[in-house]
Protein backbone atom coordinates (compact mmCIF):
# COMPACT_ATOMS: atom_id res chain seq x y z
CA UNK A 1 0.00 0.00 0.00
CA UNK A 2 3.30 2.27 -0.14
CA UNK A 3 2.96 3.10 3.43
CA UNK A 4 -0.69 4.54 2.90
CA UNK A 5 -3.11 3.37 5.65
CA UNK A 6 -6.47 1.93 5.03
CA UNK A 7 -9.16 3.95 5.77
CA UNK A 8 -12.37 2.43 6.06
CA UNK A 9 -15.48 3.42 3.54
CA UNK A 10 -16.44 7.44 3.48
CA UNK A 11 -14.19 7.80 5.96
CA UNK A 12 -12.16 10.78 3.86
CA UNK A 13 -15.14 12.95 3.77
CA UNK A 14 -15.62 12.84 7.56
CA UNK A 15 -11.67 13.74 7.32
CA UNK A 16 -12.58 16.60 5.37
CA UNK A 17 -15.48 17.95 7.39
CA UNK A 18 -13.29 18.20 10.47
CA UNK A 19 -10.42 19.83 8.21
CA UNK A 20 -12.69 22.78 7.26
CA UNK A 21 -14.33 22.98 10.92
CA UNK A 22 -10.52 23.18 12.57
CA UNK A 23 -10.12 25.91 9.77
CA UNK A 24 -12.90 28.08 10.61
CA UNK A 25 -12.50 27.56 14.40
CA UNK A 26 -8.83 29.18 13.62
CA UNK A 27 -10.22 32.12 11.90
CA UNK A 28 -12.73 32.91 14.50
CA UNK A 29 -9.84 32.97 17.10
CA UNK A 30 -7.97 35.44 14.98
CA UNK A 31 -11.38 37.52 14.85
CA UNK A 32 -11.98 37.65 18.56
CA UNK A 33 -8.50 38.18 19.50
CA UNK A 34 -8.08 41.91 20.95
CA UNK A 35 -6.07 44.63 18.89
CA UNK A 36 -2.71 45.44 18.84
CA UNK A 37 -1.24 47.63 21.22
CA UNK A 38 -0.20 50.81 20.00
CA UNK A 39 3.58 51.76 19.58
CA UNK A 40 4.77 53.92 22.52
CA UNK A 41 5.18 56.60 21.06
CA UNK A 42 9.25 57.79 20.77
CA UNK A 43 9.30 60.35 23.34
CA UNK A 44 7.43 58.24 25.94
CA UNK A 45 7.96 55.25 28.32
CA UNK A 46 5.00 53.21 28.51
CA UNK A 47 3.48 50.39 30.48
CA UNK A 48 -0.01 48.90 30.25
CA UNK A 49 -1.90 52.32 32.00
CA UNK A 50 0.83 54.75 32.68
CA UNK A 51 2.82 56.67 30.20
CA UNK A 52 5.58 59.54 30.83
CA UNK A 53 6.96 61.54 27.71
CA UNK A 54 9.49 64.08 27.42
CA UNK A 55 9.90 66.85 24.80
CA UNK A 56 7.03 65.39 23.10
CA UNK A 57 6.19 68.35 19.92
CA UNK A 58 2.12 67.54 20.94
CA UNK A 59 -0.46 65.31 23.18
CA UNK A 60 0.77 62.12 21.82
CA UNK A 61 -2.01 60.39 20.19
CA UNK A 62 -1.03 57.01 19.94
CA UNK A 63 -0.93 56.25 23.57
CA UNK A 64 -3.41 52.93 24.93
CA UNK A 65 -6.44 53.97 25.59
CA UNK A 66 -6.34 52.26 29.30
CA UNK A 67 -3.72 54.03 30.22
CA UNK A 68 -5.17 56.17 33.23
CA UNK A 69 -1.83 57.70 34.14
CA UNK A 70 -0.12 60.64 32.08
CA UNK A 71 2.76 63.09 32.61
CA UNK A 72 4.35 65.48 30.03
CA UNK A 73 7.59 67.00 30.82
CA UNK A 74 9.22 69.84 29.08
CA UNK A 75 6.87 69.61 26.37
CA UNK A 76 7.95 71.53 22.91
CA UNK A 77 4.26 73.14 22.32
CA UNK A 78 3.34 75.99 24.25
CA UNK A 79 -1.25 75.56 24.05
CA UNK A 80 -3.08 73.10 24.90
CA UNK A 81 -6.48 72.97 22.63
CA UNK A 82 -9.89 72.18 22.96
CA UNK A 83 -10.30 68.01 23.81
CA UNK A 84 -6.66 67.41 23.79
CA UNK A 85 -6.86 64.58 25.85
CA UNK A 86 -10.33 63.04 24.97
CA UNK A 87 -8.68 59.55 23.42
CA UNK A 88 -7.20 59.41 26.87
CA UNK A 89 -11.48 58.97 28.02
CA UNK A 90 -10.17 56.37 31.70
CA UNK A 91 -7.16 59.10 32.72
CA UNK A 92 -7.14 59.51 36.03
CA UNK A 93 -3.72 61.49 36.80
CA UNK A 94 -2.85 64.11 34.48
CA UNK A 95 0.40 65.93 35.22
CA UNK A 96 1.73 69.04 33.26
CA UNK A 97 4.47 70.78 35.40
CA UNK A 98 7.04 71.89 34.79
CA UNK A 99 6.71 72.46 30.64
CA UNK A 100 5.86 75.99 29.08
CA UNK A 101 1.92 76.50 28.82
CA UNK A 102 0.75 79.69 28.18
CA UNK A 103 -2.83 79.23 27.04
CA UNK A 104 -5.07 75.77 27.71
CA UNK A 105 -7.84 75.86 25.60
CA UNK A 106 -11.67 76.25 25.99
CA UNK A 107 -13.00 72.55 27.10
CA UNK A 108 -9.39 70.92 27.08
CA UNK A 109 -10.02 68.49 29.85
CA UNK A 110 -13.70 67.48 28.15
CA UNK A 111 -13.71 63.68 28.57
CA UNK A 112 -12.17 63.62 31.01
CA UNK A 113 -15.20 61.85 33.31
CA UNK A 114 -12.56 59.92 35.93
CA UNK A 115 -9.79 62.69 36.14
CA UNK A 116 -8.53 62.59 39.85
CA UNK A 117 -5.50 64.85 40.30
CA UNK A 118 -4.28 67.64 38.03
CA UNK A 119 -0.50 69.05 38.61
CA UNK A 120 0.03 72.53 36.17
CA UNK A 121 2.54 73.77 38.43
CA UNK A 122 5.60 75.53 36.70
CA UNK A 123 3.53 76.86 33.81
CA UNK A 124 3.54 80.82 32.93
CA UNK A 125 0.19 81.09 32.18
CA UNK A 126 -1.37 84.47 30.63
CA UNK A 127 -4.54 85.10 33.03
CA UNK A 128 -5.97 86.72 30.43
CA UNK A 129 -9.70 85.79 29.50
CA UNK A 130 -8.73 82.72 27.88
CA UNK A 131 -8.30 81.19 30.79
CA UNK A 132 -11.63 82.69 32.41
CA UNK A 133 -13.33 79.15 31.29
CA UNK A 134 -10.15 77.36 33.65
CA UNK A 135 -11.31 79.74 36.51
CA UNK A 136 -14.94 78.30 36.15
CA UNK A 137 -13.81 74.79 35.83
CA UNK A 138 -11.58 74.65 38.32
CA UNK A 139 -14.45 76.45 41.11
CA UNK A 140 -16.74 73.34 40.12
CA UNK A 141 -14.48 70.45 39.69
CA UNK A 142 -13.69 67.52 41.65
CA UNK A 143 -10.91 66.80 40.41
CA UNK A 144 -7.65 67.59 42.93
CA UNK A 145 -5.41 70.34 41.39
CA UNK A 146 -2.41 71.28 42.51
CA UNK A 147 -1.95 75.56 42.70
CA UNK A 148 -1.03 76.98 39.52
CA UNK A 149 0.28 80.54 39.48
CA UNK A 150 -0.38 83.45 36.72
CA UNK A 151 2.41 84.77 35.37
CA UNK A 152 1.04 87.79 33.41
CA UNK A 153 -0.66 90.15 33.20
CA UNK A 154 1.15 92.04 35.70
CA UNK A 155 -2.43 92.63 38.17
CA UNK A 156 -2.20 88.77 38.25
CA UNK A 157 1.67 87.92 38.46
CA UNK A 158 2.15 85.36 41.11
CA UNK A 159 -1.72 85.02 42.03
CA UNK A 160 -3.45 81.42 42.17
CA UNK A 161 -5.58 80.91 39.11
CA UNK A 162 -7.69 79.34 41.67
CA UNK A 163 -8.52 82.09 43.78
CA UNK A 164 -8.90 85.07 40.60
CA UNK A 165 -12.60 86.34 40.80
CA UNK A 166 -14.49 85.59 37.69
CA UNK A 167 -15.75 89.38 37.93
CA UNK A 168 -12.19 90.56 37.16
CA UNK A 169 -12.48 89.07 33.61
CA UNK A 170 -14.51 91.65 31.46
CA UNK A 171 -13.91 89.75 28.71
CA UNK A 172 -16.87 91.36 26.28
CA UNK A 173 -16.19 93.85 24.15
CA UNK A 174 -17.17 95.10 21.01
CA UNK A 175 -16.57 96.36 17.23
CA UNK A 176 -17.47 98.52 14.40
CA UNK A 177 -16.94 96.28 11.04
CA UNK A 178 -17.54 97.39 7.74
CA UNK A 179 -21.09 96.28 6.67
CA UNK A 180 -22.17 97.54 3.56
CA UNK A 181 -20.63 100.19 1.09
CA UNK A 182 -22.94 102.63 -0.65
CA UNK A 183 -21.07 103.72 -3.75
CA UNK A 184 -21.89 107.24 -3.63
CA UNK A 185 -21.12 110.66 -1.51
CA UNK A 186 -23.92 112.17 0.82
CA UNK A 187 -23.88 114.70 3.62
CA UNK A 188 -26.93 113.48 5.61
CA UNK A 189 -28.86 110.38 6.52
CA UNK A 190 -31.93 109.92 7.94
CA UNK A 191 -33.67 106.22 9.13
CA UNK A 192 -37.33 106.36 9.39
CA UNK A 193 -40.16 103.83 9.85
CA UNK A 194 -42.85 104.08 7.80
CA UNK A 195 -45.83 101.61 7.28
CA UNK A 196 -43.81 99.05 9.28
CA UNK A 197 -40.80 99.06 6.88
CA UNK A 198 -37.48 100.74 7.32
CA UNK A 199 -36.05 103.37 5.14
CA UNK A 200 -32.98 105.54 5.03
CA UNK A 201 -33.16 109.50 3.36
CA UNK A 202 -29.78 110.47 2.12
CA UNK A 203 -29.04 113.97 0.57
CA UNK A 204 -26.75 113.49 -3.02
CA UNK A 205 -25.74 116.83 -3.75
CA UNK A 206 -23.37 115.33 -6.31
CA UNK A 207 -26.12 112.87 -7.64
CA UNK A 208 -29.03 115.79 -7.06
CA UNK A 209 -31.01 113.96 -5.72
CA UNK A 210 -32.41 113.00 -2.11
CA UNK A 211 -32.12 109.06 -2.01
CA UNK A 212 -34.14 106.83 -0.46
CA UNK A 213 -33.13 103.20 0.56
CA UNK A 214 -35.45 100.55 1.84
CA UNK A 215 -34.26 97.72 4.52
CA UNK A 216 -34.10 94.30 2.91
CA UNK A 217 -35.06 91.99 6.05
CA UNK A 218 -34.16 89.12 3.64
CA UNK A 219 -30.89 90.35 2.52
CA UNK A 220 -30.13 92.57 5.34
CA UNK A 221 -28.94 94.73 3.67
CA UNK A 222 -30.37 98.57 1.67
CA UNK A 223 -31.50 98.69 -1.50
CA UNK A 224 -32.93 101.39 -4.27
CA UNK A 225 -36.39 102.61 -3.57
CA UNK A 226 -36.76 105.91 -4.83
CA UNK A 227 -35.17 109.24 -5.40
CA UNK A 228 -36.44 112.66 -5.26
CA UNK A 229 -34.90 115.53 -7.81
CA UNK A 230 -32.90 117.74 -5.42
CA UNK A 231 -29.63 119.23 -7.15
CA UNK A 232 -28.22 121.12 -4.75
CA UNK A 233 -29.61 118.90 -1.79
CA UNK A 234 -27.89 119.32 2.08
CA UNK A 235 -30.44 117.31 3.81
CA UNK A 236 -33.10 115.11 3.36
CA UNK A 237 -35.95 115.05 6.02
CA UNK A 238 -38.63 112.80 6.13
CA UNK A 239 -41.56 113.25 8.99
CA UNK A 240 -44.23 111.06 8.98
CA UNK A 241 -47.52 112.70 10.18
CA UNK A 242 -51.09 111.05 10.92
CA UNK A 243 -49.59 108.26 8.89
CA UNK A 244 -48.59 110.24 5.61
CA UNK A 245 -44.73 110.38 4.49
CA UNK A 246 -43.42 113.45 3.78
CA UNK A 247 -40.21 114.75 2.63
CA UNK A 248 -38.44 117.80 3.49
CA UNK A 249 -35.98 118.59 0.57
CA UNK A 250 -33.41 121.43 2.06
CA UNK A 251 -31.41 122.78 -0.98
CA UNK A 252 -28.53 125.55 -1.02
CA UNK A 253 -29.71 126.68 -4.53
CA UNK A 254 -32.98 127.10 -6.67
CA UNK A 255 -35.04 126.37 -3.36
CA UNK A 256 -36.76 124.51 -0.80
CA UNK A 257 -39.29 121.89 -1.22
CA UNK A 258 -41.74 119.46 0.55
CA UNK A 259 -42.57 116.46 -0.81
CA UNK A 260 -45.49 113.72 0.04
CA UNK A 261 -45.48 110.58 -0.58
CA UNK A 262 -48.62 108.88 -2.66
CA UNK A 263 -49.22 105.23 -1.85
CA UNK A 264 -51.60 105.06 -4.52
CA UNK A 265 -49.23 105.95 -7.61
CA UNK A 266 -46.00 105.01 -5.83
CA UNK A 267 -44.36 108.55 -5.62
CA UNK A 268 -42.95 111.79 -3.90
CA UNK A 269 -45.61 114.73 -5.30
CA UNK A 270 -44.35 118.26 -4.83
CA UNK A 271 -46.51 119.72 -1.70
CA UNK A 272 -45.27 122.99 -1.56
CA UNK A 273 -42.30 125.64 -1.47
CA UNK A 274 -40.51 126.83 1.04
CA UNK A 275 -40.05 130.65 0.87
CA UNK A 276 -36.27 130.99 -0.97
CA UNK A 277 -36.52 134.60 0.97
CA UNK A 278 -36.59 133.10 4.47
CA UNK A 279 -34.28 130.20 4.04
CA UNK A 280 -32.02 131.40 1.58
CA UNK A 281 -29.07 128.97 2.34
CA UNK A 282 -30.03 125.82 4.13
CA UNK A 283 -27.27 123.59 6.18
CA UNK A 284 -29.60 121.45 9.20
CA UNK A 285 -33.02 120.45 9.46
CA UNK A 286 -34.21 119.15 12.62
CA UNK A 287 -37.94 117.54 13.15
CA UNK A 288 -39.79 117.55 16.78
CA UNK A 289 -43.23 117.12 18.15
CA UNK A 290 -44.33 119.75 20.68
CA UNK A 291 -47.58 119.44 22.75
CA UNK A 292 -48.70 117.10 19.64
CA UNK A 293 -47.83 119.64 17.09
CA UNK A 294 -45.68 118.94 14.35
CA UNK A 295 -42.68 121.04 13.60
CA UNK A 296 -39.61 121.25 12.12
CA UNK A 297 -36.77 123.81 12.10
CA UNK A 298 -34.22 124.93 9.19
CA UNK A 299 -31.16 126.23 10.21
CA UNK A 300 -29.80 128.83 7.45
CA UNK A 301 -26.09 130.02 7.31
CA UNK A 302 -26.45 133.17 5.04
CA UNK A 303 -25.50 135.94 6.65
CA UNK A 304 -28.70 137.39 5.35
CA UNK A 305 -31.02 134.64 6.33
CA UNK A 306 -33.05 133.33 9.79
CA UNK A 307 -33.18 129.72 10.86
CA UNK A 308 -37.01 129.31 10.78
CA UNK A 309 -39.67 127.35 12.69
CA UNK A 310 -42.52 125.40 10.57
CA UNK A 311 -46.05 124.06 11.77
CA UNK A 312 -48.02 121.32 10.14
CA UNK A 313 -51.48 122.31 10.18
CA UNK A 314 -54.27 120.39 8.34
CA UNK A 315 -52.83 120.30 5.26
CA UNK A 316 -49.10 121.47 5.11
CA UNK A 317 -46.54 122.80 7.24
CA UNK A 318 -46.72 126.44 6.96
CA UNK A 319 -43.89 129.40 8.70
CA UNK A 320 -44.54 129.88 12.31
CA UNK A 321 -41.39 131.54 13.78
CA UNK A 322 -38.13 133.25 12.66
CA UNK A 323 -34.95 132.32 14.93
CA UNK A 324 -31.32 133.93 15.51
CA UNK A 325 -31.39 135.60 12.16
CA UNK A 326 -28.12 137.17 10.48
CA UNK A 327 -25.82 134.48 12.18
CA UNK A 328 -25.45 132.02 10.05
CA UNK A 329 -26.50 129.01 11.61
CA UNK A 330 -24.88 125.58 11.09
CA UNK A 331 -26.78 123.17 13.56
CA UNK A 332 -29.90 122.75 15.49
CA UNK A 333 -30.73 120.32 18.23
CA UNK A 334 -34.09 119.72 19.64
CA UNK A 335 -33.93 118.90 23.46
CA UNK A 336 -37.02 117.52 25.44
CA UNK A 337 -36.00 117.32 29.06
CA UNK A 338 -37.50 118.17 32.49
CA UNK A 339 -41.08 118.69 30.51
CA UNK A 340 -38.89 122.23 28.94
CA UNK A 341 -38.78 121.64 25.04
CA UNK A 342 -35.45 123.36 24.14
CA UNK A 343 -33.85 124.33 20.58
CA UNK A 344 -29.94 124.80 20.70
CA UNK A 345 -28.79 126.69 17.53
CA UNK A 346 -25.21 126.44 17.02
CA UNK A 347 -23.55 128.99 14.63
CA UNK A 348 -19.91 130.01 12.98
CA UNK A 349 -19.88 133.66 13.98
CA UNK A 350 -21.28 133.11 17.62
CA UNK A 351 -21.76 131.14 21.18
CA UNK A 352 -24.49 128.48 20.63
CA UNK A 353 -27.58 129.98 21.41
CA UNK A 354 -30.49 127.78 23.98
CA UNK A 355 -34.14 128.79 23.21
CA UNK A 356 -36.98 127.51 24.94
CA UNK A 357 -40.77 126.76 24.60
CA UNK A 358 -43.35 129.27 25.76
CA UNK A 359 -46.11 127.41 26.06
CA UNK A 360 -48.23 130.63 26.94
CA UNK A 361 -47.05 132.57 23.71
CA UNK A 362 -46.69 128.73 21.33
CA UNK A 363 -42.93 130.06 20.74
CA UNK A 364 -39.25 129.60 21.81
CA UNK A 365 -38.11 132.17 23.69
CA UNK A 366 -34.19 133.10 23.83
CA UNK A 367 -32.95 131.50 27.16
CA UNK A 368 -28.73 132.06 26.99
CA UNK A 369 -25.94 131.12 25.11
CA UNK A 370 -23.40 128.48 25.50
CA UNK A 371 -20.21 130.93 25.67
CA UNK A 372 -17.91 128.45 26.69
CA UNK A 373 -17.61 127.67 23.09
CA UNK A 374 -17.51 130.37 20.71
CA UNK A 375 -17.54 128.39 17.21
CA UNK A 376 -19.41 125.34 17.29
CA UNK A 377 -19.99 123.72 13.74
CA UNK A 378 -22.64 121.09 15.64
CA UNK A 379 -24.25 120.27 18.41
CA UNK A 380 -26.01 117.32 19.85
CA UNK A 381 -27.01 116.06 23.36
CA UNK A 382 -27.03 112.99 25.37
CA UNK A 383 -28.31 112.24 29.18
CA UNK A 384 -25.94 109.55 31.16
CA UNK A 385 -27.84 108.62 34.23
CA UNK A 386 -29.43 112.01 35.33
CA UNK A 387 -26.89 114.30 33.72
CA UNK A 388 -27.32 116.08 30.48
CA UNK A 389 -24.50 116.80 28.37
CA UNK A 390 -23.97 118.89 25.14
CA UNK A 391 -21.16 117.61 22.55
CA UNK A 392 -19.76 120.23 20.10
CA UNK A 393 -17.76 119.92 17.34
CA UNK A 394 -15.23 122.49 16.07
CA UNK A 395 -13.43 122.91 12.82
CA UNK A 396 -10.36 125.32 14.80
CA UNK A 397 -9.96 123.97 18.20
CA UNK A 398 -10.50 120.86 20.31
CA UNK A 399 -14.20 119.58 20.33
CA UNK A 400 -16.07 119.91 23.70
CA UNK A 401 -17.98 117.88 26.32
CA UNK A 402 -20.05 120.31 28.79
CA UNK A 403 -22.27 118.91 31.92
CA UNK A 404 -25.43 120.60 32.28
CA UNK A 405 -24.99 121.77 36.37
CA UNK A 406 -28.62 122.83 37.15
CA UNK A 407 -27.61 126.97 36.33
CA UNK A 408 -24.74 126.52 33.46
CA UNK A 409 -22.59 124.05 31.14
CA UNK A 410 -19.02 123.15 32.60
CA UNK A 411 -16.73 121.71 30.27
CA UNK A 412 -15.49 117.84 31.27
CA UNK A 413 -13.75 117.12 28.05
CA UNK A 414 -11.95 118.73 25.24
CA UNK A 415 -11.31 115.90 22.36
CA UNK A 416 -8.73 116.59 19.64
CA UNK A 417 -10.57 117.26 16.42
CA UNK A 418 -9.32 119.51 13.87
CA UNK A 419 -11.24 119.68 10.63
CA UNK A 420 -14.49 118.42 12.76
CA UNK A 421 -17.86 119.46 11.14
CA UNK A 422 -19.24 116.19 12.50
CA UNK A 423 -19.94 114.09 15.76
CA UNK A 424 -22.72 112.13 17.09
CA UNK A 425 -23.53 110.59 20.53
CA UNK A 426 -25.60 107.51 20.01
CA UNK A 427 -26.45 104.33 22.16
CA UNK A 428 -26.09 100.82 21.38
CA UNK A 429 -28.06 98.71 23.94
CA UNK A 430 -26.25 99.68 27.44
CA UNK A 431 -22.86 100.77 25.76
CA UNK A 432 -22.68 104.92 24.83
CA UNK A 433 -20.22 106.03 21.78
CA UNK A 434 -19.66 108.87 20.06
CA UNK A 435 -18.37 109.25 16.60
CA UNK A 436 -16.32 112.34 15.85
CA UNK A 437 -15.50 113.35 12.22
CA UNK A 438 -12.62 114.94 11.02
CA UNK A 439 -11.85 116.46 7.48
CA UNK A 440 -7.99 115.90 8.18
CA UNK A 441 -7.92 112.39 9.46
CA UNK A 442 -10.12 109.25 10.37
CA UNK A 443 -12.98 109.04 11.88
CA UNK A 444 -12.51 108.28 16.23
CA UNK A 445 -14.99 106.05 18.10
CA UNK A 446 -15.16 107.03 21.64
CA UNK A 447 -16.76 104.90 24.35
CA UNK A 448 -17.96 106.17 27.23
CA UNK A 449 -16.42 105.47 30.55
CA UNK A 450 -19.13 105.46 33.48
CA UNK A 451 -16.82 105.48 36.28
CA UNK A 452 -14.83 108.10 35.03
CA UNK A 453 -17.73 110.51 33.29
CA UNK A 454 -16.02 110.75 30.43
CA UNK A 455 -15.17 109.35 26.52
CA UNK A 456 -12.25 107.14 26.09
CA UNK A 457 -10.89 106.64 22.19
CA UNK A 458 -12.59 102.75 21.15
CA UNK A 459 -11.58 103.10 17.49
CA UNK A 460 -10.47 104.61 14.27
CA UNK A 461 -12.96 104.42 11.11
CA UNK A 462 -11.55 105.37 7.64
CA UNK A 463 -14.08 107.48 6.78
CA UNK A 464 -12.87 110.22 4.57
CA UNK A 465 -14.72 113.91 5.55
CA UNK A 466 -17.85 112.53 7.11
CA UNK A 467 -20.82 114.95 7.00
CA UNK A 468 -22.69 113.14 9.66
CA UNK A 469 -23.04 110.02 11.57
CA UNK A 470 -26.14 108.01 12.03
CA UNK A 471 -27.60 105.10 14.29
CA UNK A 472 -29.92 102.93 12.65
CA UNK A 473 -31.38 99.59 14.37
CA UNK A 474 -31.91 97.45 11.84
CA UNK A 475 -33.58 94.10 13.28
CA UNK A 476 -30.80 92.34 14.93
CA UNK A 477 -28.12 94.62 12.87
CA UNK A 478 -26.97 97.41 14.99
CA UNK A 479 -25.84 100.02 12.10
CA UNK A 480 -23.58 103.33 12.24
CA UNK A 481 -23.76 105.02 8.99
CA UNK A 482 -21.05 107.98 8.23
CA UNK A 483 -22.27 109.91 4.68
CA UNK A 484 -18.78 111.45 3.25
CA UNK A 485 -18.18 114.08 1.47
CA UNK A 486 -15.56 113.28 -0.91
CA UNK A 487 -16.44 109.41 -1.15
CA UNK A 488 -18.35 106.41 -0.52
CA UNK A 489 -20.99 106.00 2.42
CA UNK A 490 -20.24 103.62 4.95
CA UNK A 491 -22.37 101.38 6.93
CA UNK A 492 -20.82 99.88 9.82
CA UNK A 493 -21.92 97.17 12.05
CA UNK A 494 -21.80 96.64 15.69
CA UNK A 495 -20.51 93.53 16.67
CA UNK A 496 -20.11 91.62 20.45
CA UNK A 497 -16.76 89.66 21.01
CA UNK A 498 -16.40 87.48 23.76
CA UNK A 499 -12.57 87.21 24.21
CA UNK A 500 -12.95 84.16 26.68
CA UNK A 501 -14.76 81.80 23.68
Amino acid sequence: MLGLWALPQGSGHRLLELSLLGFCLILLGDAKRPPKTPPCPPSCSCTRDTAFCVDSKAVPKNLPTEVISLTLVNAAFSEIHDGAFSHLPLLQFLLLNSNKFTLIGDNAFMGLSHLQYLDLRGNSLICDCKVKWLVEWLANTNTTVAPIYCASPPRFQEHKVQDLPLREFDCITTDFVLYQTLPFPAVSAEPFLYASDLYLALAQPSASACTILKWDYVERQLRDFDRIPAPSAVHCKPLVVDGQLYMVAAQLFGGSYIYHWDPNTTRFNKLQDIDPERVRKPNDLEAFRIEGDWFFAIADSSKAGATSLYRWHQNGFYSHQALHAWHRDTDLEFVDGEGKPRLIVSSSSQAPVIYQWSRAQKQFVAQGEVSQVPDAQAVKHFRAGRDSYLCLSRYIGDSKILRWEGTRFSEVQALPSRGSLALQPFLVGERRYLALGSDFSFTQIYQWDEGRQKFVRFQELAVQAPRAFCYMPAGDAQLLLAPSFKGQTLVYRHVVVDLSA
